[in-house]
């Protein structure tokens, strides 16, 4: 949530600031602005609203100088308004800040006594405030913010400028994410790499307690307290194309189509000649402590709970470990039982999730080993879990995730395969079977692909449907709510997921003839069941949206609608059904006219509780 963008350097701060605000656009947002400092003096302008209504204010009152911030912001305190958008500024102290300042009252009341006016209701404001009183106190820029950094407790990325000391932009890290960019005599800071790519690929990640002084021609980065830190920067091999929309109508859709080569490059290096075995170079846990293991939390959130779900069925079933699923907002509260022989699997798209990461550190902190399944090379989450396997997606700006999930859901079929092998638990012909099938997959994935065109014929008939029942059973449970899921996010429609084997204990009540009902039916074990399901829904008069294998196509007659993947073991086929639910979301929102990209009031990383 929110967007964080700052230059400094020869060119002029204004467009680059706002490139760099688009590119953020992805994160949620109802009001943006951008301050500048031009001879001596800080300039602000403000929208409510989307950037277009900055840009118009910007053409009649434009902004030069530099350095510049900007600022993408999402309601937390204080209303949607181009009062409360950011930057906010008092005596010349001008700041931008993500996440939540949870001692604001407190500290508002106290800047109240000394004198302070405030124009907002947000608690950023209070940080403007605060660099502008410890200013008149020390005198210094730098000294004024590690002052106002140790009065304020919670989760920040701030960004500051000021009038007192204009060749200057300072930095810092607490709990939300910030990364440094490091151009040619010129730097930039942002919340996301995107909003730098098309200037610089070479990124510091910053660490929280982390502050960063730039001047025109040099950065110095240190802790809190005030000691040096030495940071290499990163080079990022995501290329600026690879963020914009190439040509679909929607990011979303081309993140859709994205998803053969997102799942090759995640397989790319990770399977051994012959199809023998699984590499995990940067997993990061020992085979002994693997070997050893009693149980498995996995914590996630949202979609990315919909893939741990899968990942319970996958190592419970190879690696014959008990596997709980828990939603990180959840986990973190109820005191899990984790010793030293537990290991504790996080999963987050963008790493930087507050909930998981407080969960991973829930879990350090009684003890556990953390590994993490994530997209983003450095973010938090990945640096400080004990490994990481990272799902080589490239990155993901449509708020509904598409690439991120399937590819989560590769990454725990090669953990799960790992941890089978290594505890003796996977059958070596078993396992070679299944890693061919895995390479068969991006090309089964293009085959689902060739359903567009169907699925956007059939959202034409559903659009103005108030509610859908999606249905799942066993691993194909989990993609009936991430399929309920999607349509939820993007269109608006109600939707509910449900284990098939559930509709009688409830679900089966709503069903008649205004309700589609997707079944997701492969040919399984409980094919047959699911298929009496689908026969229940019709002698209700309910609409049923099959989507199955080319196994057991033998369902056209049970159903209205009938969507064929390709056939795959049972293992990978919750990847090739997902492709169907989230083309089918996708269509009904574009005829519906929603924001398919930024859906109202989600965000595409929730950075703050």
């Amino acid at each position: 949530m929110c967007g964080i963008v700052g230059y400094i350097g020869p060119q002029e701060a204004t467009p680059i600031v706002l490139e760099g605000l688009k590119r953020l656009e992805y994160r949620g947002y109802d009001s943006a602005g951008i301050a500048t400092i031009s001879q001596g003096k800080v300039s602000v302008r403000r929208a409510e609203g989307k950037l277009i209504n900055l840009e118009k204010t910007l053409a009649e009152r434009p902004l030069v100088g530099q350095p510049g911030i900007g600022h993408t912001r999402w309601a937390t305190h204080g209303r949607p308004s181009e009062t409360n958008a950011h930057p906010h500024n008092a005596g010349g102290f001008v700041v931008v800040h993500n996440g939540i300042i949870e001692n604001y009252l407190d500290l508002k009341d106290l800047l109240r006594e000394q004198g302070h006016v405030f124009s907002s209701e947000t608690d950023t404001e209070i940080i403007a405030h605060l660099v502008e009183e410890h200013y008149k106190a020390c005198g210094d820029f730098e000294a004024a913010v590690r002052k106002t950094l140790e009065d304020v407790r919670g989760a920040y990325a701030v960004a500051i400028i000021c009038e007192q000391e204009p060749g200057k932009l300072i930095a810092a890290k607490q709990g939300s994410p910030l990364v440094v960019g490091k151009g040619q005599g010129e730097f930039f800071v942002a919340s996301d790499i995107p909003a730098m790519l098309s200037h610089t690929r070479e990124m510091v990640f910053l660490d929280d307690g982390e502050v960063v002084v730039f001047t025109a021609d040099a950065m110095a980065i240190s802790t809190l307290a005030g000691t040096p830190l030495e940071k290499k920067p990163k080079t990022i091999t995501w290329s600026p194309v690879m963020a914009e929309k190439d040509g679909y109508r929607h990011f979303m859709l081309k993140e859709i189509y994205e998803q053969p080569r997102a799942i090759a490059d995640t397989i790319a290096g990770r399977i051994r000649n012959g199809h023998s075995g699984v590499f995990l170079a940067d997993i990061g846990l020992a085979d002994d402590y693997l070997k050893g293991l009693e149980r498995v939390y996995i914590v996630a959130c949202g979609t990315s709970w919909h893939a741990a779900l899968v990942g319970k069925f996958l190592i419970e079933k190879h690696a014959r470990i008990p596997v709980e699923v828990d939603i990180a907002s959840e986990f973190r509260y109820r005191n899990p039982l984790v010793t030293d022989r537990t290991l504790t699997l996080v999963i987050s798209q963008s790493g930087e999730t507050a909930d998981t990461l407080a969960a991973l550190q829930e879990s350090h902190d009684k003890g556990g080993k953390v590994l993490a399944i994530c997209n983003v090379v450095e973010s938090s989450i990945a640096r400080k879990s004990d490994g990481v396997i990272y799902t080589h997606a490239g990155p993901e700006i449509g708020v509904a995730s598409t690439k991120a999930f399937t590819t989560q859901l590769v990454a725990l079929f090669l953990f799960a395969f790992y941890l089978g092998r290594l505890r003796g638990n996977l059958d070596p012909e078993v396992g070679r079977s299944m890693l061919e099938a895995l390479v068969s997959l991006p090309r089964k994935v293009e085959e689902c692909l060739e359903l567009n065109a169907a699925i956007e014929e059939a959202a034409q008939g559903l659009m103005h449907v108030r509610d859908f029942l999606y249905l799942g059973r066993g691993n194909q449970y989990p993609i009936a709510l991430e399929g309920a899921l999607k349509l939820k996010e993007i269109s608006y429609i109600h939707a509910e997921g449900y284990p098939a084997g559930e509709m009688k204990h409830g679900p089966i009540a709503l069903i008649d003839e205004q309700l589609p009902v997707v079944v997701i039916a492969p040919h399984n074990e409980t094919m047959d069941k699911v298929a009496a399901n689908m026969e229940e829904v019709q002698a209700r008069g309910g609409r049923v949206v099959a989507v199955t294998d080319r196994a057991a196509a033998g369902l056209a007659g049970k159903a209205e609608i009938v969507l064929t993947v390709p056939s795959i073991v049972d293992d990978l086929m919750p990847v090739l059904t997902s492709i169907p639910m989230q083309l089918l979301a996708y269509h009904i929102a574009v005829l519906k006219g929603t924001d398919v990209d930024q859906p109202r009031n989600l965000a595409k990383s929730v950075t703050v509780e």
